[in-house]
């Protein structure tokens, strides 16, 4: 498996299940398991904003509720590569730790990024 672009490519599948009617903005998620599941995530929007659901945290609980706990990467795509929102940092600091992060456009332009350099002070376990 080439992880950075087979994943990117999971998270473009994840991205197209996405059911964003108020942004317009589709995210995917795919989540890369200990045991070599891949777990997808897609944004989910509700009129009532804060019940939204954003496509990195849904692939993080949804590998948890399968009784996945060690990740060895994540990929995120936007249409644009934008970075994830403080919220999901925070859950990515909690439940996935330091693992390799891409962020991706669609055209497969990607960055490699650890949690340090996403959230430098995470709330984390003392």
């Amino acid at each position: 498996m080439n992880i950075p672009i087979d994943l990117i490519n999971e998270a473009i599948k994840a991205r197209e299940k996405a059911i964003a009617p108020y942004s317009n903005y589709l995210v995917g998620a795919a989540l890369l398991t200990e045991n070599n599941s891949i777990i997808h995530g897609c944004n989910v929007e509700s009129k009532a904003y804060p019940t939204t659901l954003c496509a990195e945290r849904v692939a993080i609980f949804s590998a948890i509720a399968q009784g996945h706990k060690n990740f060895k990467a994540i990929a995120l795509v936007t249409d644009d590569g934008a970075m994830p929102c403080g919220g999901c940092r925070q859950i990515m600091a909690e439940y996935i730790s330091d693992i390799p992060i891409y962020v991706s456009d669609l055209n497969l332009n990607f960055k490699l990024l650890s949690m340090q350099e996403l959230l430098p002070y995470a709330f984390t376990s003392l």
